[in-house]
């Protein structure tokens, strides 16, 4: 024991950097388990990230001080990984626009029915499309755009039906050609929306969709990246059944 009496500082540093990086991997399912906000979570994962990160750096001096032990490798490898994460977060969406409704059509977005302001939450965001953001996707997501299928309406709202496999179907009306779903963000559990429009062109027909997150101001990517998924599949689906 150190002359002063005091226990040395070292275990509890590593001890709490360990605890930082556990909060860090919590947060998410916390949320998703629907233990805590999201307003908590973002908190929690951005506060814990810091702690951990300090924590880190003090167990890597202690380290090179040669005073640490494998407890405090550990809790330096595990702090490093934790903050990493929001950074690498953080790098990703540098360069997308902080909005949060993405559209293949945003002249004329393809509207919820189903997915009220009662369905979404008083916490959600509008349902309305904010025209401001038009310009915006159209520089981040140029590739975003409405997919035209040499098929009669009712088997293309088919596949389309089975591409959104994975997603709670809200509605399907294939008379209106329309279908609405909720989608889920990994790991974190957030709820987006999402809106399917099918109209009939000469020779086929037109497919719409329309992501919207329902918190938060900017979306980091994650409905443009929804709606080019879910386009791939769909266009694939179209390939494997010859049309």
């Amino acid at each position: 024991m150190p002359p002063s009496g005091r226990r040395p500082q070292g275990p509890r540093i590593a001890r709490a950097t360990l605890a930082a990086a556990l909060l860090v991997l919590l947060a998410g399912p916390l949320l998703n388990f629907g233990l805590i906000g999201w307003p908590v979570a973002l908190g929690l994962f951005a506060g814990a990230a810091l702690l951990a990160g300090i924590g880190a750096l003090l167990c890597l001096w202690r380290l090179l001080r040669r005073r640490g032990g494998v407890v405090t490798v550990i809790a330096a490898a595990a702090g490093i990984a934790a903050a990493t994460i929001p950074i690498a977060i953080v790098l990703m969406a540098a360069d997308k626009p902080a909005i949060n409704d993405i559209t293949t059509d945003t002249a004329n977005p393809p509207q919820f029915v189903a997915l009220t302001p009662e369905v979404r939450g008083a916490d959600a965001n509008p349902p309305a499309y904010n025209p401001a953001f038009a310009p915006e996707q159209s520089r981040a997501y140029p590739q975003i755009r409405p997919l035209d299928l040499p098929l009669p309406r009712d088997r293309a709202f088919r596949l389309a039906l089975a591409a959104c496999a994975g997603w709670e179907i809200v509605a399907k009306d294939a008379e209106q050609g329309r279908i609405e779903a909720v989608a889920r963000v990994p790991w974190w559990g957030f709820r987006d929306d999402v809106v399917i429009r099918l109209t009939a062109i000469p020779g086929g027909t037109r497919v719409d969709i329309r992501s919207k997150s329902r918190v938060g101001t900017s979306d980091l990517g994650v409905n443009a990246r929804r709606i080019s998924a879910w386009l791939d599949r769909l266009a694939a689906s179209v390939r494997k059944a010859g049309a």
